[in-house]
Parts: structure tokens; C-alpha cells; sequence
């Protein structure tokens, strides 16, 4: 099996549209109710969810006349986020064809169809021409990903001169061991979490212009803890919240990566950048 093919495994998402409406239902809500803040805990798949998404577009300069790619968009949270709040249009392109459906279905439901849009693709390839976009984000995807030249040649191609590039990703911060699973991988095989200098290489290499560089660890361990403290408040989980894409084993690959972020082993860092205008 390809790595491709292992991730659309790893990510395939089962009932997930079902367990969503299930986790409505326990909250009282209906899908034609459950607005863009309320899907947040579910939909916003990254470390910080919504705050480190709201930071990564403040940073970025998002403004409502901007045409947007999510790359990596999971079930859509990211870019539903930024239609509702910015009303800009957005684009989001996935690998994992049952996190388009779930996120074309939760943008139907949250009447953000006629500005947001979802295509099956791949990161490396993706189905756009050049000079596509004038903004990009991407969050959590590259530690899926282990050629991040090719990656970031490809969003340099489709990005518009001027257009900016915010990733927010999982990178290695020492050589510390990390144990399987975690949230973005069942196994070493399907894990490509690199370092800082190698994401800036492949960025400056490809044409960007990086502008900005900040490491989230500190901000990841005090979220992880108000987590865990919000569980042991409430009993349990909420109706909505990651165990539902993560699956059963949801605390494993979270105590794992907390583990690693505690360690100093890994930390998810924030970078914007810049296509030149020439």
C-alpha cells in the first residue's frame, strides 16, 4: 500500500458525518443550528483548534477581498472559519476523499456553500492553475508529507505574486523518540515531521520570502492542560470534540503527542511567507 493510500486509510473517517450529528443531538442543536462556532471543537483538527487558526489569519492579513486555498482541509473548519469571519471565498483541497464530503455536507449546513468549495487532491499536485490564489494557509498537514520541496513549489506555483503562505505544523525540536500513534500518524511510516531549517530551506529554495517564525510549544502545553482539566470537570468528553475523527484510540495518540510536545521533542511552529511581487 501506498503512503497515500495508508493516510486516506489513516484519516478515513468512518461514520463521522453520523457521530457529528449524533454529538448535535446530545447538545440539543440540529445541523440547520449548528453555526461555524459550534462545529469549531470537531472541525478545527490541530493543536489550539479555533485560537491557533484565529492567530495563523490575523498574521496572514486575511481581508474579504482575498481568494483563499486551505491546503489540507480536512472537514473544513479552517476554511469555513475564514469565510464566516473574514468573507473571503476559500478553496479547500484534501487527500482523503470522506473529509471532502463530510466538509462539503457541514458547509451546506452552515449555508457557506456560495463561499466555500472542497476538491479531492493531493498537496503535491493539486488541481489548480498557476497564479491561482492570493492567500494559502496549511495547518497540520506537512508531517504527512516527506518531500516539502515539492510541496512548497506547489503552493509557490499556485499562490498570485504578493500572495502569502501561513503554515502551522508539527516540527521536530530535538531528537527525541516519538511513540505511535499519534494524531497524524498510525505508524513511522506514514510520519515526516522534520525540522524548522528544513521547512525554511525548502520555502526559500521554492521563492518565498519567510517573514515570520514563531514556536507554539508553550501555547500547546497550556491548551493541552486546560483540555484535560475541562474533561475531568465535565466527566468526560464533549459531545463534540477530536475523539470523534480520531476514533477509539483518540487518548493514546493524544497523550503520545502531548508526551513528545512536554519533552521538548516536538512543537507546532508558525510560519508566514511571502510570494514576490517580481
Amino acid at each position: 500500500m501506498s503512503v497515500d493510500a495508508d493516510l486516506v486509510e489513516h484519516y478515513g473517517g468512518g461514520e463521522l458525518l453520523a457521530s457529528i450529528e449524533a454529538g448535535l443531538e446530545a447538545m440539543g442543536l440540529t445541523p440547520t443550528t449548528a453555526g461555524v462556532e459550534v462545529l469549531g471543537p470537531v472541525d478545527e483538527f490541530h493543536v489550539g483548534g479555533r485560537a491557533a487558526t484565529t492567530d495563523l489569519c490575523n498574521r496572514l492579513g486575511v481581508d474579504a477581498d482575498m481568494t483563499l486555498v486551505d491546503i489540507g482541509s480536512g472537514i473544513g473548519g479552517t476554511a469555513r472559519f475564514l469565510a464566516s469571519t473574514f468573507g473571503c471565498s476559500v478553496t479547500g483541497v484534501d487527500l482523503a476523499p470522506n473529509y471532502v464530503a463530510v466538509a462539503r455536507e457541514l458547509t451546506e449546513w452552515t449555508g457557506l456553500s456560495n463561499r466555500v468549495r472542497f476538491e479531492v487532491g493531493s498537496a503535491l499536485e493539486m488541481p489548480f492553475d498557476a497564479d491561482s490564489f492570493d492567500g494559502a494557509v496549511q495547518l497540520h498537514v506537512g508531517m504527512n508529507i516527506e518531500d516539502k520541496q515539492r510541496l512548497c513549489d506547489e503552493v509557490f506555483r499556485i499562490l498570485r505574486p504578493g500572495g502569502r503562505f501561513g503554515l502551522y505544523d508539527i516540527m521536530r525540536t530535538s531528537n527525541g523518540p516519538l511513540t505511535f500513534p499519534v494524531p497524524w500518524a498510525t505508524d513511522e511510516s506514514m510520519s515526516f515531521v522534520d525540522e524548522l531549517p528544513t521547512y525554511r530551506g525548502a520555502l526559500e529554495a521554492a521563492g518565498f520570502e519567510v517573514e515570520h517564525v514563531l514556536d507554539r510549544g508553550e501555547f500547546a502545553i497550556d491548551f493541552f492542560a486546560s483540555m484535560r482539566k475541562k474533561t475531568a470537570e465535565s466527566g468526560g468528553p464533549p459531545p463534540l470534540g477530536l475523539h470523534l475523527i480520531l476514533g477509539p484510540d483518540a487518548p493514546l495518540k493524544i497523550a503520545n503527542m502531548v508526551e513528545a510536545i512536554t519533552a521538548g521533542t516536538i512543537a507546532p511552529v508558525e510560519i508566514i511567507c511571502r510570494k514576490p511581487l517580481d
